[in-house]
């Protein structure tokens, strides 16, 4: 019984160790440059957690998170704006509607029987259909977007100092983290990844594979959600480009691609070394438009031929082979 609670302690240590490593950055440096792109580098984390529940360990690839992210910005702006609710009960109510529109897409989807590439067009089509209607109607503010007042208060989620805004976002990463490790250790998560390995399997073996793709979507679309509400309070604006553009959907299933799909620390791994490689390009390279696609889509190629596994698996057969080198 104490090496089961030993081995339970340890699963979760390892989060809690490198969330305060990095709750230390802040201590480090003042720069709100270097700030700023660890607070992106943790929403962009918090979304591919997201999109890594689906995709990761579900298998059901996903082109169109930003529906997800989009609705959560769009929810805790207007919630705030137009009916004066609490920043805090506006975050909730994003989540919350997050949740609802994943698990209404995802019974539609998988009800129909809807997989692999047909499924991620359809979330893509969704998508663009929000952001279609997000540019044209006057409730979200059409084109010009919405924005929130600023009123630089701890009560209405609007903070001074970037530094604060670096906690609260790896607050966030750190309770996704431990409970995707839940998942990974519960049933739920067993069903996930047989479905994911064999779902014609799966299903004779008796999980319920529309009930178990539903609950995934949903949590998954719930987290997506909380990046985009997290967006809209950092950055006080969303219009339909940001919200329900390609670029969300592109490094929310790019980060654990790189990091390592179906795992917990895969999206934190890939989102700091997507934004690290973001502002070492631009160093390099200036503004030129189109060069951060143009690193995606060559990340994306090197990851899928070279390191199929992300990072984590590289490191790790990395790690391998220099032990045989020292063992022969």
């Amino acid at each position: 019984m104490s090496g089961f609670f030993a081995t339970r302690r340890s699963a979760y240590a390892s989060i809690l160790a490198v969330a305060a490593l990095l709750a230390l950055t802040p201590l480090a440096t003042s720069a709100n440059t270097i700030l700023n792109a660890m607070v992106l580098a943790l929403l962009m984390a918090l979304a591919g957690q997201g999109w890594n529940i689906l995709g990761g360990y579900a298998g059901q690839i996903s082109f169109g998170h930003a529906v997800f992210f989009g609705t959560g910005a769009y929810a805790t702006t207007i919630l705030q704006a137009r009916f004066g609710l609490n920043a805090y009960a506006a975050f909730a109510g994003a989540i919350g509607l997050g949740a609802a529109l994943g698990a209404l897409i995802g019974f539609l989807s998988f009800r129909s029987g809807l997989r692999g590439s047909y499924f991620a067009l359809v979330t893509l089509a969704f998508a663009e259909v929000f952001r279609i209607v997000a540019n044209a109607s006057a409730f979200t503010g059409g084109a010009a977007g919405t924005l929130l007042k600023l009123d630089v208060r701890p009560q209405n989620f609007q903070f001074a100092s970037c530094a604060t805004f670096f906690w609260v976002a790896l607050a966030l990463v750190t309770v996704v983290m431990i409970a995707t490790r839940a998942l990974e250790r519960s049933r739920f998560g067993a069903y996930l990844v047989a479905i994911r390995e064999n779902e014609d399997a799966a299903r004779a073996l008796g999980v319920d594979a529309l009930k178990v793709k539903v609950q995934a979507i949903t949590l998954s679309a719930a987290i997506t959600a909380a990046a985009g509400a997290f967006y809209a309070q950092y950055f006080l604006f969303v219009d339909s480009n940001i919200a329900y553009g390609t670029w969300i959907s592109i490094e929310a299933l790019l980060v654990p691609i790189i990091g390592g799909l179906g795992t917990t620390f895969g999206p934190l791994v890939g989102a700091l070394a997507l934004q690290g490689l973001a502002e070492a390009t631009k160093a390099v390279a200036g503004r030129i438009p189109g060069a951060d696609v143009a690193l995606y889509g060559a990340l994306l190629v090197i990851a899928v031929a070279f390191a199929p596994t992300g990072l984590q698996g590289l490191t790790a057969r990395l790690r391998r082979g220099l032990s045989l080198g020292r063992a022969s």
